[in-house]
């Protein structure tokens, strides 16, 4: 199985920014589709952004465009969110999730948190006025 550990999570003035890490186990991390979620008190899971295996072409939600990153270092076994320009709605805890056969789940909607079968443990993201 698959185990995920989530880091980089803290608290933050508005306007500043955070990068968040997910290191992966597994020894085909270059073929995992990777995503992160984000939950905020009271809220559902929401998606936040995904990037796939191979040519690694990335999603964003409406609300992170422009101002997050997705990437990911397939040498490392690790996924990165750099969250720049912060707001006080972005406060959440942050989580990353893996689909390790992205190369096959071809028709799953990378938004979807029904593609993912692992799931790390989150980190608190909370962003200050």
């Amino acid at each position: 199985q698959v185990q995920l550990v989530e880091s980089g999570g803290g608290l933050v003035q508005a306007g500043g920014s955070l990068r968040l890490s997910c290191a992966a186990s597994g020894r085909t991390f270059s073929s995992y589709d990777m995503g992160w979620f984000r939950q905020a008190p009271g809220k559902e899971r929401e998606f936040v952004a995904a990037i796939r295996w191979g040519w690694a072409s990335t999603s964003y939600a409406d609300s992170v465009k422009g101002r997050f990153t997705i990437s990911r270092d397939n040498a490392k076994n690790t996924v990165y969110l750099q969250m720049n320009s912060l707001k006080p709605e972005d406060t959440a805890v942050y989580f990353c999730a893996a689909d390790p056969l992205g190369r096959i789940h071809t028709t799953r909607a990378v938004g979807a948190m029904s593609k993912y079968d692992y799931w790390g443990q989150g980190t608190q993201v909370t962003v200050s006025l």
